[in-house]
């Protein structure tokens, strides 16, 4: 199909992918948390964006570029670490009545999200890894293969989004009630956050 081998297995390998507990995900938790269904699936568009631009960077090859500048791929991955890390203390050191870390206007949502995703430059190597594993040499279309795989990946983030927005959403309205259990899954969202951002740096 469009060049893909085994396209039943693409799709599962990213539905995995997708569910991995990570800083894409905590995104997508946080802003329906904070700015309800409107806010998650703004957050949603923003980690496909995302996704997509790491995506074709690798295609381009700019994943060969940060592996053989180990300086250029140290200075992407600790800028990313460093956000990572100040939004997570952010939310930590947040006190009752405090502006909230993740501002309600769905286009911050957007921009948040996308930044998240975009400053993690172990997506594009991992992209460039795992393309040529569904790549069939015999029937590749060059750039059509590689639309046709970023296209599938698109529509399932986004229904995997939906399904995380209208979940937490659901939760949400029963915990909206109990500002302290509020508060608490805040301050356990800022851990989270900072030590995504510590094992980024670690990570070799």
């Amino acid at each position: 199909m469009f060049g893909i081998a085994d396209y039943g297995a693409f799709v599962v390998a990213i539905v995995i992918f997708l569910a991995i507990p990570g800083p894409g995900n905590l995104a997508l938790i946080t802003s329906t948390g904070k700015g309800g269904v409107r806010g998650g699936l703004a957050a949603t568009m923003g980690v496909i964006a995302g996704d997509q631009v790491l995506m074709w960077l690798a295609v381009a090859g700019v994943a060969a570029l940060l592996a053989a500048t180990p300086a250029a791929f140290s200075m992407v991955q600790w800028v990313g670490a460093a956000y990572l890390a100040w939004l997570g203390w952010k939310m930590l050191t947040a006190k009752p009545g405090d502006a909230p870390v993740l501002n309600i206007r769905p286009r911050q949502y957007f921009q948040q999200a996308a930044a998240i995703t975009l400053l993690n430059p172990k997506a594009i190597v991992f992209y460039m890894a795992f393309f040529p594993l569904f790549v069939d040499p015999a029937s590749h279309q060059g750039l059509i293969t590689f639309a046709a795989m970023a296209l599938t990946i698109a529509v399932l983030t986004f229904i995997y989004g939906l399904v995380v927005v209208l979940l937490t959403h659901h939760l949400a309205e029963r915990l909206r009630a109990n500002p302290r259990i509020t508060r608490t899954l805040e301050k356990l969202a800022g851990i989270f956050l900072i030590g995504f951002g510590v094992k980024l740096a670690l990570s070799k």
